[in-house]
């Protein structure tokens, strides 16, 4: 689009969305750094009429802890503003009565902290980085295979990710491995039920708050 079109085609914005990991920030040792330009970027943004929210498949950290790290980058961002797949999954759990058996990052934990985690009846996985032992994906896989329905959430479906140095693998790989037909007619097969959709939060909010 050529630059001549965006004053009337921006006319018709309600409100922008942007990925933070790659466009507000490179990762990296200490926190990583922010790209060239981005913070001036978004104090643009909040001085415009559009209603400003951040995405972030980010699943090893709390959005509390997350947006304390932004802030240390030098960028004006709240709680409020940030989605992530937790929250996401959080208020799908609560809507559909599942009670999770959780294998993700310990700095994910405070977002769980309301959901009901008894006698677990779904398992949900995040990035759980060094906890993706053998260990903790048999207990995983032992819950959602004693399950007459299993019911398995990812936060997320990537394979794998780049870290400073180098390839790591993403909860997608995970997700697959839990992801299992059993040879048997005594334990059902269990799929994926799907990834968290955060982003579709991040716009029904843009939407609710421009009526």
């Amino acid at each position: 689009m050529a630059d001549t079109d965006w004053p009337g085609y921006g006319k018709s914005l309600k409100g922008v969305i942007l990925d933070m990991c790659g466009v507000l920030y490179d990762s990296g040792e200490g926190g990583g750094v922010a790209i060239t330009g981005s913070i001036e970027a978004v104090k643009k943004l909040k001085a415009s009429d559009l209603q400003l929210r951040f995405c972030t498949n980010e699943t090893q950290l709390n959005r509390e802890a997350f947006v304390d790290k932004l802030k240390r980058l030098g960028f004006d961002i709240s709680v409020s503003e940030v989605f992530s797949p937790a929250p996401a999954a959080v208020a799908v759990l609560k809507e559909r009565g599942f009670r999770p058996h959780l294998l993700v990052y310990d700095g994910l934990l405070p977002e769980f902290d309301s959901v009901d985690k008894t006698n677990p009846n779904c398992v949900v996985i995040g990035d759980a980085a060094e906890k993706f032992t053998y260990q903790n994906l048999n207990e995983a896989f032992r819950v959602l295979i004693g399950l007459e329905k299993p019911v398995l959430f990812s936060l997320g479906g990537g394979r794998y990710y780049k870290e400073g140095d180098g390839l790591a693998l993403d909860v997608g790989a995970y997700m697959k491995a839990l992801e299992v037909q059993p040879s048997d007619e005594r334990h059902s097969t269990v799929t994926a039920d799907g990834t968290v959709n955060d982003l579709a939060q991040a716009v029904d909010m843009i939407l609710k708050q421009r009526h």
